[in-house]
């Protein structure tokens, strides 16, 4: 029946969304964002390490902005980066890789828009934690709450039951080798996920803020010991990429076409940037000032990317087997073995759990902020719970082109709207940094007031300078 489904209807369908749709809105955004906001990607790095280091201290029931970046970097890193990245190779060579790179570059300024738009229009609950995303500024600004609730179902189906299907699956699938059942497999995580998710965004929150950083670090670490191992090659495998982006360099008869799509679409699934979803964690950091996780999230595009996907990407093309015509997580498992042993299967076993894990839970996460947004009935949230856990069952057992395929549609969907909603909105984000940039050229920490920008709607976190207007 899936496979049916598949070749009928969902594999068409999404081939004409990103051929048509998502890559001119993902690229040109970007673009547009980057020259309106002159550079701002680029030129203020330095403030995103600054930013990054300091700790803020909000209320218990708030969370700071590390651990928004670490809500965020825990959707983020995932399968996309070492099964997705292997799976982009496969499919369209090596210059998939270089049209991932600039899918974060361009990505760096949409993660900037998008978040700092989400921090000016969050709102708070009534348990006093702050929330917000895409459906919110396209309500309060746009005044579209009809366009706000399609994509937050668009999200949930996204997050909440695809992209959590596609993580299962990998664990299931990086497991295979130990002939352990994918049902049981499937139970476990059910059960895992289901305790944590409980507790809601505070342990959310905690849990990945350790599981993060830790395997982050260790997967890095093997990473770049295999790069300075092959140091003399890396010259040679960046021209080969290049090379291969434009068709100079054909990979098993893949086409420049091939190419950029397999780049643009495991970007997209990787870094998220454009997408809608990380603008979910940064309205619930504690900020002083919006632009602040705007440039906190864009550092996490740009470590998501052009640091982990990237390791993944050596890792793979330095192996004497890349072309096996081997996909996805087993691609990345025997490249990585073959060139520092066999310990390193058991290593990307455990890696892949936590990461994968990690991202459920930063997935849930944002599929429980937009099903608040069109309804906060309990009965609905423990649909949703429900929901999220029986596609984490049925993700371990589902095949492979399935549940990615499944994924990149519904992730075509919710992106598309968003693009569209935060290029109308993005000259609110670009008043927003100059007023951030102008304080800070004042020696001052910034701090942001609903009236700095005039012609704001619906603000309700911000107090105003003037409380008379």
């Amino acid at each position: 029946m899936l496979e049916f489904l598949l070749e009928k209807f969902i594999s068409p369908i999404n081939n004409f969304m990103w051929t048509y749709v998502l890559i001119v809105l993902l690229l040109g955004g970007g673009f547009y964002f980057t020259l309106r906001s002159k550079f701002v990607q680029i030129v203020n790095i330095k403030e995103m390490f600054r930013l990054l280091k300091k700790e803020s201290h909000p209320h218990k029931k708030q969370i700071s902005s590390l651990q928004a970046f670490f809500i965020g970097a825990a959707s983020r890193i995932g399968v996309g980066n070492i099964a997705g990245v292997a799976l982009a190779i496969s499919i369209g060579g090596p210059g998939a890789v270089f049209w991932m790179w600039v899918v974060a570059l361009l990505g760096g300024a949409s993660a900037f828009v998008e978040s700092t738009l989400a921090q000016i229009y969050k709102i708070k609950d009534s348990d006093g934690n702050f929330k917000g995303g895409p459906s919110y500024y396209i309500q309060k600004q746009l005044g579209q709450r009809q366009m706000g609730i399609v994509f937050s179902i668009c999200l949930i189906i996204t997050f909440g039951f695809a992209f959590n299907s596609s993580q299962s699956n990998t664990i299931a699938a990086s497991l295979s080798a130990y002939q352990i059942n994918p049902i049981l497999i499937g139970l476990v995580l059910s059960i895992l996920t289901l305790i944590l998710i409980i507790g809601g965004v505070q342990r959310i929150a905690h849990a990945t803020s350790i599981i993060v950083p830790i395997m982050a670090f260790l997967y890095i670490g093997i990473g770049l010991y295999v790069v300075v191992l092959n140091i003399t090659q890396i010259p040679g495998l960046i021209v080969l990429i290049v090379k291969s982006a434009f068709g100079f360099e054909q990979f098993m008869g893949a086409t420049f076409g091939t190419v950029l799509i397999q780049g643009v679409k495991r970007g997209l699934f990787s870094n998220e940037a454009g997408m809608g979803s990380a603008p979910n964690a940064a309205a619930a950091a504690f900020v002083s000032h919006p632009a602040k996780q705007g440039f906190i999230q864009t550092l996490g595009v740009y470590f998501d990317t052009l640091v982990v996907c990237s390791i993944t990407a050596f890792i793979i093309l330095l192996a004497p087997n890349y072309m096996s015509g081997l996909k996805g997580i087993e691609l990345t498992q025997v490249s990585l073995t073959s060139l520092i042993g066999g310990w390193a299967h058991e290593f990307l076993v455990v890696a892949i759990f936590f990461f994968a894990f990690s991202s459920i839970l930063g997935n849930y996460f944002y599929g429980e902020v937009n099903v608040k947004y069109i309804s906060e009935r309990p009965i609905v949230l423990y649909l949703y719970r429900a929901g999220v856990i029986a596609m984490i069952f049925i993700g371990s057992v589902a095949s492979l082109d399935f549940v990615w395929t499944f994924a990149d549609l519904s992730m075509a969907f919710m992106a598309t709207i968003n693009l569209i909603a935060i290029i109308l909105l993005s000259p609110i984000a670009f008043k927003a940094l100059k007023n951030y940039v102008v304080q800070r050229k004042s020696g001052i920490d910034p701090v942001f007031y609903a009236d700095d920008i005039p012609g704001l709607k619906g603000v309700e976190c911000w107090k105003k300078r003037n409380p008379n207007i």
